[in-house]
């Protein structure tokens, strides 16, 4: 589904985002991008969404190519929810059907079953200062799924919760993940959270990108994060990023 090669990226011709990376994303994989803060991963969403076009390398999605192929092509989900708060719960998520002039009536029983399995039932006509974080992240998640793209980007949409609300919210995405039918790229800081939901990770850095792979079946639990195998994978990855990095 996408399909990146030998990228390079710079705002100063002395000191390059990253150089010449390389990643793909197969349909139904959920992958995550992790590095320290400044290696590149907000910019390469911006690449891949068509906001910035590549300096060197070739960016494909379905096979397509150019920025004009890959603009609204991936529906974008970003840290903070964004939601409109004149806006109801309902009206936020019918948002990207009005953008594409969708019938909305038509698409109301689809979205009401979806409000339903994300929880959001009781709270379609609330407005999101009457939501906790959790929900306004399920509502702008929700929102995102509307695009009806395949290919959804996630930066960091867990990373401003408490620690309690994220861990929600990671066993409530890995009990829907089965039925999303969808691919995802997600960019984190937190290693537990990208073991736990993904199937593969990358490692961003300025001199290159390393790939690792989690042997974890799905269906998952959180309760995951306790085993050993899962702990021993973690600090695995750990020193993995510690040695690269010095």
């Amino acid at each position: 589904m996408l399909q990146i090669n030998e990228l390079s990226y710079t705002f100063d011709a002395e000191k390059p985002i990253f150089e010449k990376i390389s990643l793909d994303v197969k349909v139904g994989e959920f992958v995550s991008v992790i590095g320290a803060s400044g290696s590149g991963k907000s910019t390469l969403f911006k690449l891949v969404t068509g906001l910035l076009e590549p300096q060197q390398g070739v960016i494909l999605i379905n096979g397509e190519q150019g920025a004009g192929k890959r603009l609204g092509s991936v529906g974008y989900m970003p840290q903070k929810d964004l939601l409109l708060p004149w806006r109801t719960v309902l009206d936020n998520v019918l948002l990207p059907l009005e953008v594409t002039k969708e019938n909305k009536k038509a698409k109301l029983p689809e979205v009401r079953e979806w409000l339903a399995r994300f929880g959001l039932a009781d709270y379609e006509s609330a407005y999101p200062n009457e939501l906790s974080g959790g929900m306004r992240q399920r509502v702008a998640f929700l929102r995102t799924l509307m695009t009806g793209k395949n290919l959804l980007l996630l930066d960091e949409p867990f990373g401003a919760l408490d620690s309690m609300t994220k861990r929600n919210m990671h066993s409530w995405l890995l009990g829907l993940w089965g039925d999303l039918q969808k691919t995802v790229l997600f960019i984190t800081h937190d290693l537990e959270e990208a073991l736990l939901l993904s199937d593969r990770i990358y490692v961003l850095k300025v001199d290159g990108i390393g790939e690792w792979k989690v042997n974890l079946p799905r269906p998952r639990s959180s309760e995951l994060i306790y085993e050993a195998d899962f702990i021993r994978m973690r600090k695995e990855l750990e020193w993995l990023i510690q040695h690269e990095n010095n």
